[in-house]
């Protein structure tokens, strides 16, 4: 709901831009190229011609190769993508210029690219994606100590912070940024950084200091000279507004709501900050109980919000509306405003607006009153729940990157330090074990990285996969319920009065009609029992969805080898009781054994088996292959990782095996097993 009472759509329209090579770039704006670039930046044009330049100008790099150039000119094109809301296309560039310049050792555009992949992600909402590149793009941009895309980064950073509602360390990130720009030559840096520390002071209700900030970003948008200024002034008056009026003086906030409203770009650029203002402005006049300009502004802004599709704005607009109507006694309109809103949230599934419908409804809706706090209650704990899960996610992947570069950062030492001492010891031979080693490392490494892109991937799935059960097993309860209130329940309430009304009378009509009731309470029964049944394989087919995930593997390594495999599954087993990761690490670790069979073991037969033992699950993998002897093997990283994986889920791994006779691989996972932090 804060989104529609502020205003930050330009953070994320002009939130980073790539520093360029100035001389270069003149040189390659004399050919098409640069004239279609330029195209693509021309805000005289349509969106269409710009998208339609942009597309010609990144086909005709693509043809020409891979040079410094080129590079940068990638670089530009994806940032226009980006402005122009092209989020494929913009990450499609990105990765391009990732690859062009990984290719090249461009550690520059590496960076570059890293912050704009972060960019794309978070427009497509993939927080945790986005969070991950910014942080890589963040760590080569401390090392080459560029200053303005250091503080453009933490920006982007922040920006995302703040969308997560994670305001303490969008305001830290902001700060951060600060220390990095050069205030009289980056003004644009300036004012977004302020601004976002003032709204992240807002967040966190430290109003004296937002409004502090949010002065500062006003003062520079006055000074910038350039076509952003005439958004950046309204928008700092609509937030210093905003932050006074939660700080209840809305004397002063309807000074700044009343300067952002002159601006006489607004209505025909912007609908929707002109949308905002007005609302803010009225809901200040309300809170005031001055009343001369009311509902009027608040129908202009609903109606403006309504023709622009901005929905969350509707839904703010119709509970101000409830408000005012429930304040001057009209208890008709105050519902039907509270209601429309209620519906609205609920379609579009914006947690935040769902939770001020609710609210609101709950004010005004005594009779239903609550029903309504109940359900504010049960959802408030959940969005909380999902933000500390989103905060710790966080954490943990940037301790994961801050470790995997210290762990490269030690590899390096260390070879160098090895190729120092064997160069001097062993001369040409030992270089040539050192290359063989130094491949070795870096593909373990590799394959840890790639692991973890595997393992997220998996984890949105099964995540995606839970959601939509959960859904569906809303749905059906639902169901359940009303048929047995509207069918069930009301047919054993008549009969029941029917019968009553039958208990005294002992003539051959009364009798039968008695044995006409006891009928249709047989029928009852029967619908009863069929009720039951429904709820029992809705439950199994819940149970069977991880199995089914794990059958399509199985099914998989029976049409791609000839090795006959057979398998089983315990119809004991509570797989209900056992988390997400706990079934990634076994799915993984399944995985990996039947890949070793394939690869080592030459067996003519598998057998794979997933019992139930004393409130754990036991999946054991045998084969008839060649075997080998476990004293002499050396432990490689796939065995490792499932040594690993086990643990994780507080469980064991086993592996037996003898030279000609086999190998059985055990694992054992508690069904409680504590689910551990997952990035």
């Amino acid at each position: 709901m804060k989104k529609a009472q502020i205003f930050l759509i330009f953070l994320l329209i002009l939130g980073c831009s790539k520093k360029k090579n100035l001389n270069e770039t003149k040189l390659i704006s004399k050919d098409s190229i640069g004239t279609l670039i330029k195209d693509g930046e021309k805000t005289s044009l349509t969106r269409e011609k710009r998208i339609s330049s942009l597309n010609k100008s990144f086909d005709l790099i693509i043809k020409s190769g891979n040079s410094l150039n080129n590079r940068n000119l990638l670089a530009e094109i994806s940032e226009q993508y980006y402005k122009l809301d092209e989020t494929k296309m913009q990450e499609k560039t990105s990765k391009v210029l990732l690859t062009y310049a990984t290719l090249s050792n461009d550690t520059l555009n590496i960076a570059s690219s890293y912050n704009l992949i972060g960019k794309s992600k978070l427009d497509l909402y993939e927080i945790d994606s986005s969070y991950y590149y910014f942080l890589k793009a963040e760590k080569l941009y401390l090392i080459l100590k560029d200053s303005s895309d250091i503080a453009k980064n933490f920006i982007a950073k922040s920006n995302l912070l703040y969308s997560t509602n994670n305001y303490l360390e969008s305001e830290q990130s902001a700060i951060e940024a600060l220390k990095f720009i050069n205030k009289e030559k980056d003004l644009k840096s300036n004012y977004l950084a302020n601004n976002l520390i003032g709204l992240s002071s807002n967040g966190l209700k430290n109003y004296s200091n937002s409004i502090i900030y949010l002065n500062n970003a006003l003062q520079i948008a006055l000074t910038i000279d350039t076509y952003e200024k005439k958004f950046y002034v309204p928008i700092s008056f609509n937030n210093i507004g905003f932050s006074y009026q939660n700080n209840n003086d809305h004397i002063k906030a309807i000074e700044y709501f009343k300067e952002g409203l002159k601006s006489k770009y607004l209505l025909p650029e912007m609908p929707d900050l002109f949308a905002n203002l007005t609302d803010n402005y009225a809901y200040s006049k309300f809170k005031l109980k001055d009343y001369s300009e009311l509902p009027g502004l608040f129908h202009l802004s609903l109606k403006l919000r309504e023709k622009n599709q901005l929905y969350d704005g509707v839904i703010l607009s119709k509970i101000h509306l409830s408000e005012y109507y429930r304040e001057i006694n009209d208890s008709i309109n105050s519902k039907k405003f509270a209601y429309d809103a209620l519906k609205l949230a609920k379609s579009t599934k914006v947690s935040s607006d769902i939770l001020a419908s609710l609210k609101q409804l709950s004010n005004v809706d005594i009779k239903n009153a609550a029903k309504y706090s109940q359900e504010y209650i049960r959802l408030n704990d959940s969005v909380q729940n999902e933000e500390r899960k989103v905060k710790d996610r966080f954490a943990r992947i940037a301790y994961e990157t801050d470790e995997i570069i210290q762990q490269k950062s030690e590899l390096e030492v260390e070879n160098r330090n090895l190729i120092y001492y064997l160069f001097a010891t062993a001369g040409i031979f030992a270089l040539l074990y050192i290359v063989r080693s130094q491949k070795a490392k870096n593909r373990e490494l590799a394959l840890k990285q790639q692991q973890q892109e595997v393992n997220e991937e998996i984890y949105n799935l099964m995540i995606s996969q839970q959601a939509t059960i959960e859904e569906s097993r809303a749905d059906e309860k639902k169901r359940m319920a009303q048929e047995l209130h509207d069918g069930v329940l009301s047919k054993m309430f008549g009969t029941r009065l029917n019968l009553d009304s039958l208990n005294d009378a002992k003539d051959k009509d009364s009798i039968d009609r008695r044995y006409t009731y006891i009928q249709e309470l047989k029928n009852i029964e029967q619908e009863i029992r069929e009720i039951s049944h429904d709820l029992s394989s809705e439950k199994e087919k819940l149970i069977n969805n991880f199995v089914g995930i794990v059958l399509n593997l199985l099914e998989e390594q029976k049409n791609s080898f000839t090795t006959k495999l057979t398998y089983s599954f315990d119809k004991n087993i509570k797989w209900d009781m056992l988390n997400n990761i706990a079934k990634i690490n076994l799915y993984r670790i399944l995985q990996e054994t039947l890949q070793n069979c394939n690869k080592y073991a030459k067996a003519k037969a598998i057998n794979v088996d997933f019992k139930s033992v004393d409130e754990n699950i036991v999946l054991t993998v045998s084969d008839d292959g060649l075997g080998f002897d476990l004293n002499k093997k050396k432990k490689g990283i796939g065995l490792k990782n499932m040594v690993a994986r086990a643990e994780e889920s507080s469980g064991k791994y086993e592996i037996n095996s003898l030279i000609d006779q086999g190998t059985s691989t055990t694992v054992i996972i508690p069904l409680n097993a504590p689910k551990p932090n997952q990035t």
